[in-house]
């Protein structure tokens, strides 16, 4: 986990190397072991370094290669460095650091563009070809890495986060009317390329961008799996697949393994993070550091899954850290992880992965996340209702469950100004359902998911929250040949067993079967979830500041209405409305957006 930053000037001046400077500075968290700033040319590049791999002065970066005449900054892992090293080597490369970020510029030289198809990892990265002057923008398949671009006058800026734009200036902060479509009805999740801002977007995940010194650009997807059934998987039944899954994620956990550094889990208690945890243990792994969260009860809703965690601590003989959070720490907790967002995020465990990350941080530099198996495999209750849908209506059924609510409930909620003419998120979903390569209605609600909703959601969630505490979060269920594997795995397969089947089943071959076969959880934050005591005071005071009621997003009858009865306004799949429209307010106002 790293933080990179960069300017690419096109009108012939210099880059303003202060303002690369600010962003390097905001994004201090997450690389807080170095930092490094270069200028050439009408490039210059930021970098704040967490050391994980070549905890040597070797490893700095901005990092230049004078034989090649490039110069990189780097954020993530690449799993596979040390193959690809032993490969390059062969080929007569020389290295003068153990570094996967030198590994990646090698390998850049070496097979150009399509270098990034031999990457095994989760990254973003900057590459400045010195002779050419040429940039190459890239991240990783799953957008597990982020990379945020704001296209002004003459120039470009790039950076892992949002915030790290902004603090170098110059931003138009207005609000995307589309966007914000989006994040109402699709549970806060603003698709690549926009974001909330219309002076900000995301580089899409599996895409590398190639800058021009003119300003021209060109994009190139280099990865998109077909979720179809293969000729090569025609003979395999539900062992073999249980098997097959199973092997894949052994070698995911193991990739994702790779470090100078200590290795631990975040463990839920679920079946996802307790997969984990059975496989890092079968690797001997000694010593292995396990945590989990919870919260105080709300509302009678119990606000910690620390039985089924202990459970598992217990059989792999984990040293493991639990933490309760009691509710008087929310609302300070609540704006400590919005400062961390680099967009709003209405889920409640956004906040609960904050405060862990702050104590998993006093021990170790890495862990592993179960974040992304209910969206490869299938472990989210709406799926079964594709299971009968035909192909051609798979937006539609999408929209029926999937959606916050529909287009027209949104003219009772938005100013005229923000409401989009046209249901701006039954567009995105359209458009990806009707892409060739999904065989079932099933198959195309997992495609969307795994590639555009998850990657705005659950993925960016765990990468802020762990990396505003200098944490690197690795998510082996994200793997792109274990997702591969699944893609082309049966549907019936995944929605056996009340969802994620054939995942449950390799479960049953490793852990106790009273973690595979309990209810599904999740982090519970029920003080969030019932608007509760301080957090309703937070959410009060950020409504009914002077400047929400300037901003002229919301109507104002609206947020009366939800303000007057704080837990009965609901979203179509039960969470609560004013939550949604309260976190976007705090997240304007603490990033001190106008």
């Amino acid at each position: 986990m790293c933080g990179l930053s960069g300017e690419v000037r096109f009108d012939g001046h210099r880059p303003d190397v202060a303002a690369v400077e600010r962003m390097t500075d905001r994004l201090a968290a997450r690389g807080p072991d170095g930092r490094g700033v270069w200028s050439q040319g009408a490039v210059a590049l930021g970098h704040r370094r967490l050391e994980v791999i070549d905890l040597s002065q070797r490893g700095t970066q901005p990092m230049t290669d004078p034989h090649t005449g490039l110069t990189a900054v780097f954020n993530g892992c690449i799993y596979n460095y040390r193959e690809l090293r032993a490969t390059l080597r062969a080929r007569g490369h020389r290295f003068f650091s153990t570094s996967d970020t030198e590994v990646l510029m090698t390998a850049y030289r070496e097979w150009g563009l399509s270098c990034v198809e031999r990457l095994y990892g989760m990254f973003a990265f900057a590459i400045v070809e010195h002779d050419s002057g040429r940039v190459i923008l890239g991240r990783d398949r799953l957008g597990v890495k982020p990379l945020y671009l704001s296209d002004q006058t003459g120039r470009l800026r790039f950076a892992s986060s949002l915030p790290a734009l902004l603090a170098a200036g110059g931003v138009d902060t207005s609000l995307d009317p589309v966007a914000l479509h989006q994040y109402l009805s699709l549970h806060a999740t603003v698709a690549a390329p926009r974001t909330i801002l219309n002076g900000v977007r995301k580089l899409p995940p599996a895409t590398v961008r190639v800058v021009e010194p003119d300003g021209r650009h060109t994009d190139r997807r280099y990865w998109h799996p077909a979720y179809s059934r293969r000729a090569e998987h025609a003979d395999m039944d539900a062992e073999d697949w249980r098997d097959a899954v199973l092997a894949a994620l052994r070698t995911s956990v193991r990739r994702r393994a790779v470090a100078d550094v200590q290795v631990g889990v975040l463990l839920s208690g679920g079946l996802d993070s307790s997969l984990l945890v059975a496989l890092l243990a079968e690797e001997q792994h000694e010593d292995l550091a396990t945590f989990s969260v919870g919260f105080e009860t709300e509302g009678g809703e119990v606000g910690d899954e620390f039985a089924y965690s202990n459970l598992v601590a217990r059989h792999f003989a984990t040293d493991h850290h639990q933490i309760l959070v009691p509710s008087d720490r929310l609302p300070l907790a609540l704006d400590r992880a919005v400062a961390a967002m680099s967009e709003p995020m209405t889920s409640h465990d956004v906040v609960a992965f904050h405060l862990l990350s702050e104590q998993v941080a006093k021990h170790v530099k890495v862990v592993q996340s179960g974040q992304g198996a209910d969206e490869v495999f299938a472990g989210y209750h709406w799926y079964p209702h594709f299971a009968g849908a035909a192909r051609h209506d798979a937006a539609t059924a999408y929209a029926d469950v999937y959606f916050d609510r529909p287009h027209a409930d949104l003219a009772h909620m938005l100013e005229p100004a923000m409401l989009p003419a046209r249901d701006a998120s039954a567009d995105l979903v359209g458009t990806h359902m009707s892409e060739p390569g999904a065989d079932t209605a099933l198959d195309a609600a997992l495609r969307l998911d795994t590639h555009v909703m998850m990657v705005d959601d659950p993925v960016k969630r765990v990468d802020n929250m762990t990396s505003d505490w200098g944490l690197e979060a690795r998510v082996p269920f994200l793997d792109h040949e274990l997702v591969e594997l699944a893609a082309a795995c049966p549907p019936g397969l995944k929605l056996a067993d009340g969802g994620k089947g054939v995942l449950k089943d390799a479960g049953r071959r490793v852990l106790p079967r009273e973690v595979v076969d309990r209810p599904k959880g999740y982090f519970p934050v029920p003080a969030i979830r019932h608007m509760a005591g301080p957090v309703l005071e937070r959410v009060r005071e950020a409504l009914t500041a002077p400047e929400a009621r300037r901003r002229g997003v919301f109507r104002p009858a609206c947020v009366d209405a939800f303000l007057a009865e704080p837990d009965a306004h609901r979203t179509k799949r039960g969470a609560n409305a004013l939550w949604q429209i309260a976190l976007l307010e705090i997240w304007l106002q603490e990033h001190r957006i106008s």
